[in-house]
């Protein structure tokens, strides 16, 4: 299984937004600091803004900030919000045509992985990955 880009970025904005605390984040400087497309961004943004994740400031002094404290933000609640879908394989779809259904045992095994996955997820906070501002290149005010 691998993670769709867009929901890579939606948890690298999560991250920095985290670490910045209550300082507005912009588009352009996550950009800049992870050195990814604005334009893919500002989808992702949208996303986890309508998703209640960040709130939007707007204006001169506009910004980015988490909607909630990074302890209520549950790595696989932003996986879920984000991944188009989680069907592993064809019998996952509601428009499978697998002839082997009926008598398949893969499906269950592939669905008892998925649940262990986001159960893991589930278990860790965006708190729990909490990072430094050094880590991402943000020098303390002088």
């Amino acid at each position: 299984m691998r993670l769709t880009t867009f929901s890579d970025y939606a948890l690298r904005v999560l991250l920095y937004a985290a670490v910045r605390g209550d300082e507005r984040i912009t588009i352009e400087e996550t950009a800049r600091v992870y050195g990814i497309s604005r334009a893919h961004l500002m989808k992702v943004v949208n996303h986890l803004t309508r998703a209640g994740y960040l709130v939007a400031w707007r204006g001169r002094s506009g910004g980015l900030t988490l909607a909630k404290r990074p302890e209520r933000i549950r790595l696989g609640d932003v996986i879920r919000a984000t991944e188009p879908d989680f069907a592993l394989v064809e019998c996952f779809q509601p428009d499978n045509q697998c002839r082997l259904m009926p008598r398949c045992k893969l499906n269950r095994v592939l669905k008892e992985a998925l649940a262990a996955f986001t159960a893991t997820l589930d278990r860790y906070t965006l708190a729990d990955l909490a990072m430094r501002p050094a880590d991402f290149g943000i020098r303390p005010a002088a």
